[in-house]
């Protein structure tokens, strides 16, 4: 991906007070191998603000995104997040960053197949040592927000694609993340299913 392979998908509205970034990107280069995902890709997401990144399939948009959250260390360049530097950090530090203020959701929703959707939405919590009970608490109120109501004790093989995929979504924002990082989470879903999603995390995001 190229410096110039983003673009805005909205943004706070102006209401006089200072943005402040959250998470940046500056001159990252990434490649598998000897090929080139990245580079020199940069950028600046202030709070608050939803960013879409856009490009051909192959042009490492995913990348970026797995280079933002810490899951992949870039070749050169820095990631910063809150002021830090991610790319420096032991991927201990990485791991419990993405476990405490990092939320993800994918675009085949990836749900644990053995668990139940209010299990699956309440894993982030029971990860960062939160007490089962208090977790599934928090994970059941998300299913009324989401429209799923009902839906908390089925399994994944049980929901349809857009279902599946709002339990994912559920999942990522549970724990209250600062920044939800989303990988094509409408991919796989019909046009209206996956505006419907698109909505719902810009609603939360706002």
């Amino acid at each position: 991906m190229d410096r110039n392979d983003r673009r805005p998908a909205g943004r706070p509205e102006e209401d006089g007070t200072a943005m402040t970034i959250a998470i940046e990107a500056r001159n990252v280069v990434f490649s598998f191998g000897t090929t080139p995902a990245l580079r020199g890709a940069s950028l600046a997401v202030n709070s608050g603000e939803v960013l879409a990144i856009m490009g051909p399939s192959g042009s490492g948009k995913s990348t970026l995104l797995h280079c933002l959250a810490g899951i992949l260390v870039p070749d050169s360049g820095e990631i910063l997040f809150d002021g830090a530097r991610v790319d420096t950090m032991t991927e201990t530090q990485r791991s419990s960053l993405r476990r405490a203020r990092f939320g993800f959701v994918f675009q085949f929703g990836q749900l644990v197949p053995e668990l139940t959707a209010a299990e699956n939405v309440a894993l982030p919590l029971l990860l960062s040592g939160v007490r089962r009970a208090e977790a599934l608490r928090k994970a059941y109120g998300w299913f009324e927000r989401l429209g799923l109501a009902g839906m908390e004790n089925r399994r994944s093989g049980e929901l349809s694609g857009g279902q599946a995929q709002r339990v994912a979504l559920a999942r990522g924002l549970v724990a209250e993340p600062q920044v939800l990082f989303a990988d094509e989470p409408t991919g796989s879903l019909d046009s209206l299913t996956g505006e419907q999603v698109m909505d719902l995390m810009i609603a939360a995001a706002r």
